[in-house]
């Protein structure tokens, strides 16, 4: 399979290449020439496949230039124990049609680790097969659950540097200390002091500094992605959403030929995509459920068609949705503008120059077509998290709180009541203010360590902390440095040595 970039102004390359470079030369995305069309009915006839047999089936289709049995070594190294269930993402039904797929059982308790723990061992597949000997440097912009999961991954990889910037005061205290407490010879943790848009613009712009580039051959280096702009990252996502299938139908939940819906809270819109990707391939989705928290720029892009950053950006308790720059729309706008580069190239030009796009009719009834979007302020994600609590006794993370309310208000617009699998991207435990703020109430505003407070909410609800996060707070920081979103690249200069 070649991969092609949204842009159209590059060669089609094959999967290690995609994957070894992350962005495209000319600044797009690399996505397929092509889509399998079909191929999900040979999954459903196995429906007792492990989490690791269907991650092959799949790979193998988009990675095809990769052997069997690498494949296989990447798949058994990424998830084994590191994950804290075989089931490595569990659904858990809370009625006879919701249920949450729990996406967060990984080393850092989020979602990224199902993409994260499988992306170093591919890099390093693809850098033997293509005879590449130069240091892979990951540059990664993070609004939280990225970096911590890329650290953890690429942690003394040979061959690798990983430098993770991340908004200084645009992620939980437990993000935060998971990040600059990594341990790792090769790991570099940056605060910035701007918000993730600002940090993942100051990392695209390195990415296409054709000086840079030079630069970092000439010392015998060169940058890779580990966001979800490379394909790396995307891929292995689609996996999930088949178990999640497969396991509704083990339930017998679904019955042949039913399709069910999907929500998902997302900001750079990689997690839905993974899931209208897996549609293409034959997934019985039904509706793709787009759940935004206040900086709802993907709300009102799917309901009108007008996608404007230009409005005022918000904290809020679900840190690692608030952006406003989406880069992997830029995939679907790729598909919603027939597969015509130039147009894409025409939005994204807009978007740079003038901060909005607005679709034509015909791609906007397509995009429509597919998803559905609504969103979810602070007091209603508070307010979801205790319902859920006090109906089903299950605990969510305010992302996922937004998912659960935008559920709502999707079942009151629509009606539909079919089958619904909401994901659930986080451990409670990670962003455990927000959670305990709506289950513990006043009690909780009077515990000002968020580590007392992780545990007094796991012993008020019953509910374990996670492996990963235990003994978190007594770790020694390791990386203290912070600085203004115009200093990113002579940091990283100064990082590498160059």
């Amino acid at each position: 399979m070649r991969y092609i970039s949204t842009r159209g102004q590059c060669e089609p390359v094959t999967a290690a290449e995609a994957l070894l470079t992350g962005l495209a030369p000319d600044g797009g995305l690399y996505l397929p020439a092509s889509f399998p069309a079909g191929v999900a009915s040979s999954f459903a006839t196995e429906p007792n496949l492990t989490y690791q047999q269907l991650a092959n089936r799949i790979l193998t289709l988009f990675l095809s230039d990769y052997t069997r049995t690498e494949l296989e070594e990447c798949i058994r190294r990424a998830y084994g124990e590191n994950f804290a269930t075989p089931a490595v993402t569990p659904v858990t039904m809370v009625s006879e049609k919701l249920g949450f797929l729990e996406l967060w059982h990984g080393p850092t308790c989020a979602f990224k680790d199902l993409a994260l723990q499988l992306l170093p061992h591919l890099l390093s597949a693809a850098a033997r097969k293509l005879r590449f000997d130069r240091e892979i440097v990951l540059l990664v912009a993070t609004s939280g659950d990225t970096g911590k999961a890329a650290l953890e991954g690429f942690k003394d990889v040979p061959g690798t540097k990983v430098i993770v910037f991340y908004p200084e005061d645009g992620v939980s205290t437990v993000q935060k200390q998971q990040m600059i407490t990594k341990e790792g010879t090769n790991t570099y943790v940056v605060g910035v002091t701007g918000n993730f848009d600002q940090a993942q613009a100051g990392v695209k712009a390195v990415f296409t500094n054709e000086d840079f580039r030079q630069e970092m051959a000439a010392a015998g280096k060169t940058f890779s992605s580990a966001n979800s702009i490379n394909w790396g990252r995307l891929v292995p996502q689609l996996v999930y959403y088949f178990k999640a299938w497969s396991d509704l139908c083990q339930h017998h939940t679904l019955a042949p030929g039913e399709t069910f819906n999907v929500v998902v809270p997302t900001g750079n819109f990689g997690n839905i995509l993974a899931a209208y990707y897996g549609k293409k391939l034959g997934l019985p989705l039904h509706k793709l459920i787009c759940a935004s928290n206040r900086n709802n720029v993907l709300t009102e892009f799917i309901q009108t068609g007008e996608y404007n950053r230009n409005r005022q950006f918000y904290q809020t308790l679900s840190p690692s949705m608030d952006i406003l720059v989406s880069s992997n729309l830029e995939r679907l706008l790729y598909d919603l503008a027939g597969a015509d580069p130039a147009l894409v190239r025409a939005y994204m030009e807009q978007l740079q120059q003038k901060g909005y796009y607005r679709l034509a009719a015909e791609e906007r009834e397509r995009l429509q077509n597919e998803f559905w979007a609504g969103f979810a302020d602070e007091a209603e994600t508070t307010a979801a998290i205790r319902a859920v609590y006090d109906r089903y006794h299950y605990l969510l993370d305010p992302h996922t709180a937004v998912g659960y309310k935008v559920y709502q208000d999707y079942l009151e617009a629509s009606g539909d009541d079919r089958p619904t699998i909401i994901a659930s991207t986080a451990s409670p435990f990670k962003f455990n203010q927000g959670v305990a703020q709506a289950v513990l109430g006043p009690e909780a505003e009077e515990i000002t360590d968020e580590f007392v407070l992780m545990e007094k909410l796991s012993a008020v609800t019953g509910v374990a902390l996670p492996r990963a996060l235990a003994g978190l707070q007594d770790k020694p920081i390791r990386h203290r440095r912070v600085i203004a979103p115009a200093a990113m690249a002579e940091t990283v200069r100064e990082i590498l040595g160059l």
